[in-house]
């Protein structure tokens, strides 16, 4: 997301931003990575003016969702924020932190549709997150910001979240992300889910 956007009146947008819950208050559990079902998101913005895609990073697997944007209007974001999130368990959708752009204004959305708990990074302080800054540091080794989306084929967007979700990671003693969700989630409820598939197209 933009860093360091104001809101109408000054000031930092995080003023702007209902309901907002900073990340100190988030349970010290999520830090360590060790407990599934917490999310980080942001947005990957580009040259032309209203291009972005969602990427949404599970910091205990470093599974990655990633999602064309019609534009950075707030409702289309929180809007497919539940599409993704909405038929997981609840154990795999405990919380998920934001930056303060204005594009997560609608966060309180999902906490009422989907009871998930969302929290906000300090203003200035996307590290944060860092789980999140890492995978899009990743990403634009192949989406550049010069990247024009309208003339990108939607089968690649898709094929380089399956192409990062099924790369081996030293950190998850070399198997994928894509491997450590999917046993996540057939612990939890003994079924598949597209997530782990990489799918962008929810």
């Amino acid at each position: 997301a933009v860093r360091g956007r104001r809101g109408r009146k000054g000031g930092s947008s995080a003023l702007h931003i209902k309901d907002r819950i900073p990340i100190h208050r988030r349970p010290a559990a999520v830090a360590d990575r060790l407990d599934p079902g917490h999310w980080e998101a942001d947005l990957m913005l580009f040259a032309a003016s209203g291009q972005a895609v969602l990427t949404v990073h599970e910091r205990s697997s470093r599974l990655i969702v990633i999602v064309r944007q019609p534009d950075k209007a707030a409702a289309h974001v929180a809007a497919n924020l539940e599409a993704i999130l909405a038929s997981l368990p609840n154990n795999l959708r405990q919380t998920i932190t934001f930056d303060n752009g204005t594009e997560f204004a609608f966060h309180h959305i999902l906490r009422d549709n989907i009871a998930i708990q969302t929290f906000f990074c300090d203003t200035h302080a996307p590290w944060q997150k860092g789980g999140i800054e890492n995978a899009i540091g990743r990403l634009r080794r192949f989406l550049p910001r010069k990247t024009d989306l309208a003339t990108l084929p939607p089968d690649q967007i898709r094929d380089l979240a399956g192409r990062y979700n099924h790369t081996p990671r030293k950190c998850l003693d070399f198997k994928t992300p894509a491997e450590v969700f999917s046993a996540l989630l057939h612990f939890e409820c003994e079924s598949t889910s597209p997530l782990s598939r990489g799918r962008t197209d929810l």
